[in-house]
């Protein structure tokens, strides 16, 4: 395999681990028995299912090859429980989940680009090599692209967005950019005070993106919570005290929202002046992005109580 894709020596030994960590999962299933180990609802997760999922979270976060294999395993299973049962709504409403072809093409893209690849082809290869399919890969981004579609549909109608607030909180002559990851977690019969304080043992022991993989309910999970920049204007006023209470490579104390408790890293902070003729593509990206937040929100909520209401049986 070609690998014009690396560009520094961190990178290039990074890829090598996850090469040998995928050979090594993949010699394991198909040497062993491929066994159903859960069911959710109709539906059954298989120690293949298992390996697979490893395999792409792998790919996203190079941190998760620094946990315990218990753990990891954990986390391949959860991410699929709620992939079943997303994917089981969402043909209640639908024959077939599908999105076009040149969009699914373009989230591709987005999948492999920030990891390092500049072409499919590229990518392709690095996936055969490891015993790992491209439809993998796509079918959960078609999977969760559904889901954010469905999602929006439902909650539309009740999307509140102030927007002359927004263009006043625009007009101010700098904004403040915030590069965010985060953790969204539930108390499942704990108290806050002992959840907090072991979801913050895990972020010095393990870091932050491994935490997020253990403990958030957030579809941000895959990517170990980060969020990308967050405009200050876009986020809401008692969130914004929170950040604004910490340094860069702090992270909040938790915060209660709608789904659950919330727990913000600030990895950087930027400060930018808008001129005039921006100020309408600000004002766009700040609703878009608080339209966003909000769905997420909806998102997390409905899902839970999908949850409960789903039979999930460990074999």
């Amino acid at each position: 395999m070609k690998l014009v894709y690396l560009k520094t020596k961190s990178t290039f030994k990074y890829l090598l681990l996850i090469l040998f960590i995928f050979v090594i999962l993949n010699k394991q299933a198909k040497t062993l028995e491929n066994k159903i180990l859960i069911k959710v609802n109709n539906e059954i997760i298989t120690t293949l299912d298992i390996s697979n999922e490893i395999a792409y979270l792998a790919i996203l976060n190079k941190e998760l090859l620094k946990l315990e294999k218990n753990q990891i395993i954990e986390i391949a299973k959860n991410n699929l429980i709620r992939n079943k049962i997303k994917k089981k709504e969402l043909l209640k409403y639908t024959n077939e989940i599908k999105i076009d072809k040149n969009y699914l093409k373009k989230l591709v893209e987005d999948t492999y680009k920030p990891i390092g690849f500049k072409e499919t082809n590229e990518f392709i290869l690095f996936l055969e090599k490891n015993g790992i399919n491209l439809k993998y890969i796509e079918n959960k981004i078609t999977i969760n692209e559904n889901w954010r579609q469905f999602v929006y549909l439902k909650y539309k109608n009740q999307i509140k967005i102030n927007k002359e607030q927004v263009i006043q909180d625009v007009t101010n002559e700098k904004n403040k950019y915030f590069q965010l990851s985060e953790i969204l977690f539930d108390l499942n019969n704990s108290n806050l005070e002992k959840k907090f304080n072991l979801i913050s043992e895990n972020i010095k022991l393990n870091g932050f993106k491994n935490t997020a993989l253990l403990f958030s309910v957030s579809d941000s999970s895959d990517q170990g919570g980060e969020l990308g920049w967050i405009s200050g204007k876009s986020i809401s006023k008692n969130i914004l005290n929170e950040l604004n209470n910490i340094k860069v490579g702090d992270f909040t104390n938790p915060i209660r929202t709608p789904g659950g408790f919330l727990i913000l890293k600030i990895n950087d902070i930027k400060e930018e002046i808008k001129k005039e003729d921006n100020i309408n593509n600000e004002v766009d990206k700040i609703i878009n992005l608080k339209i966003n937040n909000q769905l997420k929100q909806f998102s997390n909520l409905y899902l839970k109580k999908l949850e409960k209401d789903s039979i999930i049986n460990e074999l």
